[in-house]
């Protein structure tokens, strides 16, 4: 079922999300299943639980193609519970980012570019992953959402944050927004 998607304003987006008690709790199956179908309905890359109005330590994340980002690598799909990040280099990259949150903007965001990240699969199992690049953007952006953090706080010029018809008035992404 596709979720509503509540907007940068929404105070539920600023508060830091709660554990995850039982991560083989069946009640996370449903919330998980609306989670990708509300993603996948808005070509999204990644979705956090808060962004639906779900107070959990939640988070998806992935693609093999995607409208939104049409030259970046594919990222690998993943159910994260109770995520947890390790900066392995302090070297931080400008990159545009955009969120369902906030939409039809984007803004020039630093991030990390070498990470660890882990946390419990839906069957229980633990992973342990390293990323670079768009992956470990991606991530750290969902990230966020759980600690009550939307990407324009991140943004260090705010000259570098617009809408992208005005952004990128003659772009494929400017085209899919007026859609």
């Amino acid at each position: 079922m596709i979720r509503e998607i509540l907007k940068m304003g929404n105070p539920l987006l600023l508060r830091v999300a709660r554990a995850v008690e039982d991560p083989l709790d069946p009640g996370l199956r449903p919330i998980i299943a609306d989670m990708y179908d509300t993603m996948h309905g808005a070509n999204g890359v990644g979705l956090a639980a808060p962004q639906i109005g779900v107070d959990l330590r939640l988070m998806i994340f992935g693609f093999e193609a995607n409208p939104r980002y049409p030259d970046e690598a594919p990222v690998p799909v993943t159910t994260l519970i109770n995520p947890w990040l390790e900066v392995l280099s302090e070297d931080v990259e400008n990159g545009w980012e955009g969120c369902l949150s906030v939409p039809g903007m984007r803004g020039l965001v630093p991030r990390f570019t070498h990470i660890r990240y882990g946390g419990t699969l839906e069957d229980g199992a633990a992973l342990i992953r390293e990323a670079r690049s768009f992956h470990a953007r991606v991530f750290q952006h969902e990230f966020d959402h759980l600690d009550g953090v939307l990407y324009p706080h991140r943004i260090t010029d705010m000259t570098q944050f617009g809408f992208i018809d005005a952004l990128f008035p003659d772009s494929s992404l400017a085209a899919l927004e007026a859609d």
